[in-house]
């Protein structure tokens, strides 16, 4: 058996036997994962069962841009692994080898191939999963499996391999398109698809694309909608009150779609990070925290300055009036300046939140930074030392939007 820390790639693994033909015609969820679960936990060992710590179930109508998307889904979430796409790996050897033996690929068969699949390496941080579950089987052994991977987490909490067996962290993302949106994308694929094809076959080419049959007909991309909205929506949506909900709006353009995708994805350390991990750092408060009324306190402290400080106040503006704004507006075009200062004014701190207090309001971001330097002030002809005083040179950086140049 190899050792602990190691990895088994499931890919150099022989491929899991065709199913019994007694079991084509189970459909109990327990009795189909348990059986899978047990094959899998005998061939690897359970010390190798390692699940991704992220599984985002992607799903969506026919034409809402699953394939489009999912590059972008998969940036924000840090994930550098390729999508698993169920559509693919139910045409995978394994698959095949099932269809050849006479048998169909029925839930049992997609589970057992998807479990398997999602114990390779590179899918440990987290993956896509693009069409999965389809069936209400499906959605009971996903279940299942996330009651396995916890189960696997307490077991391995307090041992060398925990960081094998995180807390899982399963997020629904289902990307919307109505009827009418989804079988005019499908038809607008079948035809951009079959121009491709065409045009390859003129310049005597061979092109590599899936040519789908409902995407040439009418009829038929309003039924496959259909077919979503009557198993493949109810699946995901019975999902929605346990795992992390996402429902984007994909009906605009892509943009906006991904917009709509980045305010659904936002970070929720409570609910993703180890506990033992979020207990540590519960007290560096959450930068939406801090800015929910940043504006309201940094013009009660302005008000102030001006109220209960009102002569030093006068000389940080007469300051920065004087001495920062001219270079600021030598550098208007790159939106960036650098100003070192020896002003006695900044010696007092109050000044120095004053300056960046005042630059904030302003719609500039500053930043003050003090820099000490010893300079030579006398030498005692004695001894040879040499003695120095501190010249304090006050480092202002003035950051804005720069102009735009049209150039050519």
């Amino acid at each position: 058996m190899p050792a602990p820390t190691e990895q088994i790639q499931p890919a150099l693994l022989a491929a899991p036997a065709a199913p019994k033909r007694s079991d084509l015609e189970i459909k109990d969820a327990h009795i189909i994962f348990d059986s899978i679960w047990r094959e899998l936990e005998s061939e690897f060992g359970r010390e190798h069962m390692r699940f991704p710590k992220e599984i985002i179930l992607l799903g969506g109508a026919p034409g809402a841009g699953k394939g489009t998307n999912t590059a972008f889904i998969a940036e924000m979430r840090g994930l550098t692994c390729q999508p698993i796409v169920m559509s693919s790996l139910l045409k995978s050897p394994e698959a095949q080898a099932i269809k050849a033996a006479g048998n169909m690929v029925g839930d049992r068969d997609v589970v057992g191939l998807l479990l398997r699949e999602l114990l390779r390496r590179e899918f440990q941080d987290g993956v896509i999963l693009d069409g999965f579950p389809r069936t209400n089987v499906q959605v009971e052994c996903l279940k299942l499996l996330v009651d396995k991977m916890k189960a696997l987490w307490r077991e391995f909490y307090n041992t060398p391999l925990s960081i094998h067996f995180r807390l899982p962290t399963i997020h629904i993302m289902v990307l919307f398109v109505d009827e009418k949106e989804s079988v005019a994308r499908q038809l607008k694929r079948g035809r951009e698809t079959k121009a491709l094809i065409e045009a390859a076959a003129r310049a005597g080419d061979s092109v590599v694309t899936e040519d789908r049959p409902t995407d040439h007909d009418e009829s038929l991309a309003r039924r496959r909608y259909r077919v979503f909205k009557e198993q493949t929506w109810d699946a995901l949506q019975s999902l929605k009150e346990i795992y992390h909900y996402h429902f984007v709006n994909a009906q605009g353009p892509v943009k906006e779609v991904e917009e709509n995708i980045l305010r659904e994805l936002e970070y929720q350390s409570t609910l993703e990070l180890d506990p033992r991990t979020f207990e540590r750092l519960r007290g560096v408060p959450l930068a939406s925290q801090i800015v929910i009324h940043a504006r309201q306190e940094m013009v009660k402290r302005l008000d102030g300055y001006e109220l209960e400080h009102r002569e030093l106040f006068a000389k940080v503006i007469a300051f920065i009036e004087s001495k920062v704004i001219p270079i600021v507006l030598r550098h208007a075009i790159s939106g960036t300046a650098h100003i070192n200062a020896e002003d006695e004014v900044l010696e007092n701190p109050m000044a120095l939140a004053m300056l960046i207090d005042v630059f904030s309001e302003r719609g500039y971001h500053a930043e003050v930074d003090i820099h000490r330097i010893e300079i030579p002030d006398r030498i005692d002809l004695v001894t040879g030392k040499v003695s120095c005083r501190v010249k304090k040179v006050y480092r202002i950086r003035i950051r804005f939007q720069g102009s735009e140049i049209r150039r050519g």
